[in-house]
């Protein structure tokens, strides 16, 4: 079969990891056309596989294209059935993030698990405003929530500091998100909740959506507190409102597939 990921992936329209710019790479020279009738999911002997008109999707380094359930396989063969005359991988987050499990993450997961580590030792919610008092009170209602699940549900005791010099943190708090860390064995569970963290900026909140203590939105609105009230003072910025909706469906797409196999 073509390999049409290859071509895609190792595109230079794709080597933004911002969705917009990234985006905007694409429109330089034309997409491929879809050259499939068919997107299907079939079962094989390590999980489920993903089929266009019968033949077996690859990654970008010409592995096969398996995955440990029906419903995340599914999800990718859904974004390729939405393709229309072209496919555009701006479109396909759940694809590209297979990709990057079975290609990068597989590699060395504890690398990954290790990144998502230093940023728990610095996470966004340890950070807080001195002043003033509206955005203050916004962070305590949508950060001490996800805190005391992190105190309780973990044993990780994080200090919080007030501005943006860098505090250090207890070895035993980030110690206690290693050990939970280790509820996400396998390049797919770990790559989810490293693109969780890298996009919220906080591997607690990422944490939290996995152990499913709060949803998609309530962790994209606490990732967002500052942000939103800086809108709320100065308005909206359309550029910055639409990186911010393409990284929002980035979010989604990992965890809606985060579901699929847990």
């Amino acid at each position: 079969m073509r390999e049409i990921l290859t071509d895609l992936e190792d595109d230079i329209r794709l080597s933004d990891a911002d969705p917009v710019r990234r985006a905007q790479k694409q429109m330089l020279k034309p997409l491929p056309k879809r050259f499939y009738k068919s997107a299907d999911v079939a079962p094989v002997d390590d999980g489920y596989a993903v089929n266009l008109d019968g033949k077996s999707v690859k990654t970008p380094a010409r592995k096969p294209l398996v995955m440990p359930s029906e419903a995340a396989a599914r999800l990718v063969a859904d974004e390729f059935a939405r393709q229309a005359d072209v496919i555009d991988p701006a479109t396909m987050p759940v694809t590209r993030l297979v990709n990057t499990a079975l290609d990068g993450v597989a590699a060395d997961i504890q690398a990954v698990a290790e990144d998502i580590l230093r940023f728990s030792a610095s996470d966004l919610l340890c950070y807080r405003a001195d002043t003033p008092q509206s955005l203050v009170e916004r962070q305590n209602e949508a950060w001490d929530p996800i805190m005391g699940w992190v105190r309780d549900a973990l044993g990780a005791r994080f200090v919080l500091a007030e501005g943006v010099m860098h505090v250090e943190q207890p070895r035993e708090a980030v110690a206690a998100v290693g050990i939970h860390l280790r509820q996400y064995p396998d390049a797919f569970r770990i790559a989810c909740l490293h693109t969780m963290t890298t996009l919220t900026g906080s591997a607690l909140l990422a944490l939290a959506v996995g152990a499913g203590e709060i949803d998609v939105e309530t962790a994209w609105a606490a990732a967002h507190v500052d942000e939103d009230w800086n809108i709320q003072q100065w308005g909206e910025d359309h550029e910055a409102s639409a990186r911010r909706r393409a990284r929002f469906t980035e979010m989604k797409a990992a965890v809606d597939f985060l579901h699929t196999i847990i």
